[in-house]
């Protein structure tokens, strides 16, 4: 892959690298949002409901902030999590326990994931991480769910998983102790490299293919931390692709983040229409965040999209009044102040809205609210089949009421794109 920013501007990893010893001043010479004071106890407070949301244990998190001075200690403490988590799956695996080894890999997904959420400068140790999380649900996926399938293109990286009784090989995994690893290799000719896990059987492809759902993170979320959305959608018999597009997880080093996201979509169903089982004539889009701004304007665009959610997505940014976290975020990941106000400026859905012709759920949280961020009420007033669903206490993300929005937007979307088979019991362990 080659190492590039956007479409066509070289990425150098050296830019990122300490300027004699010291870490650089923001990107637009000022304070950075690491640097405020008193900032850590509101950035873990605020991260909580998100962090539990997303899976993490309530009181390893609590453990873990615990121990931080400054908010530069964040990604150690958590890439720290996620190695305890990695070296308790190699334990299990080596046992031949396939089923700890996955869960154990799964949250080491989550940990690594959340360590990259700082605005931090050292980018290279951010990008590894990502890459680690990756590959540690890679191996989850190889252990207990062998037939989800990676996709990728130029634009995003992500995995395909089936609704169980859905499955295109109708395999089964058995465990071997591989020197008491599991390798994080890709599933190729039927086995694990080192030995880890072999795949074998199949019953064939199931005979009348399932819809699918595009799954599309935020700013600095990824297809890690989504798991209770994927895992909603598929009891439900609806297929999940799970992606990070441009400027998010495993493709941030490599990829810019895109405000014309109807082309990294378009990729994405482009990859998935070409795996068995899966009907792309039925697809849908869930985005969370600032992925609920790129599945609205898929929506718009993207005519093979027969649904779409959007989850506490902006309608419009205002760069001049965003937090400094935000901006941060938004100039790492772009590569300058003047590439991030460009982006945002280009986050507006004021001509996109009226042209989505199809039923778009907008889920807001009662009280979330971000300067310089204009949230989704004002997109579903502009689309032409919206049902805007607000819960009073929710927060950004609705992280501390799930029970409250999920299962009915999973609901509504596996009737809108017209699934019929209901898992009858988990699919696995969280």
């Amino acid at each position: 892959m080659r190492l590039t920013i956007g479409d066509n501007v070289p990425l150098s990893p050296g830019r990122w690298r300490l300027l004699d010893g010291r870490w650089p001043r923001g990107w637009d010479g000022g304070m950075r949002f690491l640097d405020q004071p008193d900032v850590l106890a509101p950035f873990v407070a605020g991260n909580r409901s998100r962090a539990f949301g997303a899976g993490l244990d309530p009181f390893a998190y609590e453990r873990v902030t615990g121990t931080l001075r400054s908010l530069y200690d964040w990604p150690a403490a958590f890439r720290a999590e996620g190695d305890r988590l990695l070296s308790a799956a190699e334990e299990h695996a080596g046992r031949g326990r396939a089923v700890s080894a996955g869960a154990a890999l799964r949250g080491a997904a989550r940990w690594l994931h959340f360590s990259t959420l700082l605005p931090h400068p050292d980018r290279q140790a951010t990008a590894r991480a990502a890459r680690a999380a990756d590959r540690a649900m890679h191996r989850a996926l190889a252990l207990t769910e062998p037939s989800a399938e990676r996709v990728e293109g130029a634009s995003f990286a992500g995995w395909l998983r089936r609704p169980a009784g859905a499955d295109a090989s109708g395999g089964t995994a058995d465990v071997a102790p591989a020197g008491g690893a599991v390798e994080g290799s890709a599933v190729a000719g039927g086995a694990v490299a080192g030995g880890a896990v072999a795949v074998r059987g199949g019953r064939g492809a199931a005979e009348e293919p399932v819809p699918v759902v595009v799954v599309v993170p935020g700013l600095d979320s990824a297809k890690e931390e989504f798991h209770a959305v994927a895992d909603a959608l598929l009891a439900r018999g609806v297929a999940v692709c799970s992606v990070d597009g441009p400027g998010q997880g495993v493709m941030a080093e490599v990829r810019a983040p895109r405000a014309d996201f109807p082309h990294v979509l378009g990729e994405v169903l482009d990859a998935v229409a070409a795996r068995p089982g899966v009907d792309v004539s039925r697809a849908g889009v869930l985005g969370l965040s600032l992925g609920g701004y790129y599945a609205s304007v898929s929506a718009a665009y993207e005519p093979r999209l027969r649904a779409a959610v959007a989850v506490s997505g902006p309608y419009r940014l205002d760069w001049d009044g965003l937090p400094l976290f935000v901006r941060d975020t938004l100039a790492g990941r772009c590569g300058s102040v003047a590439a991030a106000r460009e982006f945002a400026g280009r986050v507006d859905l004021t001509e996109a809205a009226p042209r989505i012709d199809r039923p778009l759920l907008v889920v807001e949280g009662g009280t979330d609210a971000i300067p310089g961020v204009t949230g989704g009420a004002a997109l579903a007033a502009a689309a032409p089949d919206a049902t805007l669903l607000t819960v009073p206490h929710g927060d950004h993300l609705l992280g501390n009421c799930r029970p409250d929005w999920l299962p009915r937007t999973a609901d509504w979307l596996a009737d809108r794109l017209g699934a019929s088979a209901v898992a009858t019991a988990p699919r696995r362990p969280r």
